[in-house]
């Protein structure tokens, strides 16, 4: 039955298929005369996709980050303890840390807070922080008034 049918309507078969021919034809042929009539722009934006995507290649090539951790060992110094005949009760009294202590000292010695920064393995901003500390703590107003004081109340030597 089906070929009955096939038959019968093979005219019509025939029509429907020369049309959808003719019509890919029609399509390939105007397709081609496109590319043929914009030829430098088609082959331009080949171009710019080729040299984009070589832009992007290259930019995360070299974005990318080359971590590497170097560990370094070197020894620190530790500063010696305070000797024991200072006076200890005042300094309990002014509430003076350890630390505020040592960058005393070291101001007594005549050391800048840069090299009192690079001596305690500290930054400039805790150094200076630990010297309005120790002003305050003292009552006085400039370095070498903290190191007269503290000189005189026998908290450094």
């Amino acid at each position: 039955m089906k070929w009955h049918a096939i038959t019968r309507n093979r005219e019509n078969i025939l029509y429907g298929l020369s049309l959808a021919v003719l019509l890919f034809l029609l399509k390939w042929l105007e397709l081609r005369f496109l590319v043929i009539q914009h030829a430098v722009e088609v082959y331009v934006g080949v171009i710019a996709l080729l040299f984009t995507a070589l832009g992007i290649w290259l930019a995360l090539k070299l974005a990318k980050p080359r971590v590497e951790t170097v560990i370094i060992e070197k020894p620190v110094p530790v500063a010696a303890p305070l000797p024991s005949s200072l006076n200890t009760d005042e300094q309990d009294r002014l509430g003076l840390s350890t630390r505020e202590l040592e960058v005393l000292q070291l101001m007594a010695d005549g050391l800048s807070n840069q090299e009192i920064a690079g001596r305690l393995f500290v930054s400039l901003n805790t150094v200076k922080t630990h010297a309005s500390r120790l002003f305050e703590k003292l009552d006085v107003k400039r370095r070498t008034q903290a190191v007269d004081k503290a000189k005189r109340l026998n908290i450094i030597s």
